[in-house]
């Protein structure tokens, strides 16, 4: 295949592609050969990788090329981000061995297949940056309820308020968890198990497993603020019971006094 470039493209498009409906539509203008979860697409100006699960990479296409592929399938997105991510790498053929530094991927020849086993952990760096961003997010955004709480020795917030709070952390958590599977090493590699050390190199290079590892312990500290605000909200609840109570035994000895 001509590379009239040496880009490497990853961008995230959304959650999910709806797989019946872009394979029929999105793709059908296109040469697409499925390798399980990734779709090869072979362009004019060079190649990109289709991940079902919203990532798309592309080696050495055009401007143009990109942009009419991503309108093509972006309609068959279950949840388009609302911020796509990208990043971009430099990379070269025809050499001894795989290596990767400074963000240059250069490659042993030229191989589909070699280009997909990159183009795996690629996609798997961009979904991160995706899970740690929210993760992030969500901490920073909620940083001032343990302070509140270890300052006052309760959450100056309303139930409802708590509520909503506690629905986009468990929305959050909910949505990384459900696609945690996508970090573990991809099912390609049981198929074609000796590009699995290709890779393993640009997974260690792109810090996965560490990352994985702190966006673990992000995913920790959301847990601990939902049981933060489950327990004071049971506080505010049972609090507000007990006034109840105080109200009604008030009354009720207020209507003894009168009779």
């Amino acid at each position: 295949m001509p590379f009239c470039n040496s880009t490497v493209s990853v961008i995230n498009l959304g959650d999910a592609f709806t797989i019946p409906d872009l394979e029929n539509t999105g793709l059908a203008p296109y040469e697409s050969t499925r390798f399980r979860d990734a779709y090869r697409i072979p362009l004019d100006s060079g190649e990109a990788w289709v991940f079902q699960y919203g990532i798309i990479v592309f080696w050495a296409v055009s401007d143009d090329e990109q942009q009419l592929l991503i309108q093509r399938v972006t309609p068959h997105i279950e949840l388009e981000a609302k911020k796509r991510s990208r990043e971009v790498f430099q990379f070269a053929m025809n050499t001894e061995q795989l290596s990767i530094r400074a963000d240059l991927i250069v490659l042993p020849g030229d191989d589909h297949l070699l280009r997909l086993a990159v183009s795996h952990a690629l996609a798997q760096s961009t979904q991160l940056i995706v899970f740690e961003s929210m993760a992030q997010e969500n901490i920073s955004a909620t940083a001032h309820i343990p302070a509140a709480l270890a300052e006052k020795g309760k959450i100056p917030l309303r139930r409802r308020e708590l509520a909503r709070i506690r629905g986009r952390l468990f929305a959050t958590k909910s949505d990384i968890i459900l696609h945690y599977g996508l970090l573990d090493t991809p099912e390609f590699f049981w198929e074609y198990p000796e590009l699995e050390a290709t890779y393993i190199v640009v997974a260690r290079y792109l810090d996965i497993k560490s990352r994985v590892e702190v966006l673990s312990q992000k995913l920790g500290t959301i847990h601990e603020l939902l049981e933060m605000l489950a327990d004071e909200q049971n506080h505010q609840h049972s609090s507000f019971l007990e006034w109840i109570i105080i109200v009604l035994i008030g009354f009720e000895i207020v209507m003894a006094a009168f009779h």
